[in-house]
């Protein structure tokens, strides 16, 4: 189990248990706005967050651990989709709750109106491959949105590690999460990091939350990130990385690939 640093800015609001915030807000169909704020701009904005927001609190802890290792093709469909702005979009990734151990297969693809639909199941691998399950059910849900990358060809392409805060908007009924200590890293030990910035997600029905309002207000604007492509452009030069480059020249650092990574050893999983 990961011992997670807790952040102590998110204990001014009042918790919100794992349940309760599933049951009010599980937005797996959702409209995503992302921000990158330098970090010391943090506090600012919490400070002015509604004050019926509530925190995600799980057995006293309000900050966990989180790995997400991204499958891509050989061709790498995902990436140059989400480089080119195409519709049709998606992303296949284990996700690892670091602290309790939980993984899960999960799909991303982009419905209507750039609405994001996120699905997932149960995944009980060590990271390396999808295995024969969660190849099968990331062909069915690619399918049903329409895509047919070839699932046989996926394989582990990078990790990312990160920390993570969520915290529940009531009166909208969406969510915020809030990463910190941002990191990539490929196979062969390469890695970057935001070492100096959050990124902050709201993941509301379809309207701006109040949150992203406070956001707008602060002089913050939505950015062109993707945790995957935008990670793996900076550790890949050899990719087109043009609409993420303000991003990667303000927030980015590299580190060589014989440094310490910053959770697991590779991107194989535990």
């Amino acid at each position: 189990m990961t011992v997670t640093t807790e952040v102590p800015l998110f204990h001014r609001f009042a918790p919100i248990s794992l349940d309760e915030l599933v049951g009010e807000a599980a937005l797996l169909t959702r409209l995503d706005r992302k921000y990158v704020l330098p970090a010391d701009a943090l506090p600012a904005l919490l400070d002015r967050m509604p004050y019926e927001v509530r925190a995600l609190q799980i057995d006293h802890q309000r900050t966990f651990g989180y790995r997400s290792i991204y499958f891509d093709t050989a061709a790498m469909d995902s990436f140059h989709a989400a480089a080119h702005q195409r519709r049709r979009r998606f992303k296949v990734r284990v996700r690892t709750y670091l602290d309790s151990g939980l993984n899960f297969v999960e799909v991303k693809t982009r419905g209507a109106r750039g609405v994001t639909v996120k699905e997932r199941i149960p995944y009980a691998g060590d990271g390396a491959d999808l295995g024969a399950d969660g190849r099968a059910y990331a062909a069915a849900v690619l399918a049903e949105a329409g895509l047919h990358p070839g699932v046989a060809d996926l394989r582990a392409v990078m990790a990312t590690y990160y920390r993570r805060n969520t915290l529940y908007v009531p009166s909208t009924g969406s969510r915020v999460t809030i990463d910190t200590g941002l990191a990539w890293q490929l196979q062969d030990g390469s890695t970057v990091h935001m070492p100096h910035s959050v990124i902050v997600e709201t993941k509301s029905g379809r309207a701006a939350s109040d949150v992203d309002r406070l956001l707008w207000s602060l002089g913050h604007r939505p950015a062109s990130i993707s945790k995957y492509a935008t990670g793996l452009a900076a550790l890949r030069p050899d990719l087109p990385a043009n609409r993420w480059q303000p991003v990667l020249r303000r927030h980015f650092s590299t580190t060589p690939a014989s440094s310490t990574a910053p959770a697991s050893s590779t991107v194989k999983g535990n």
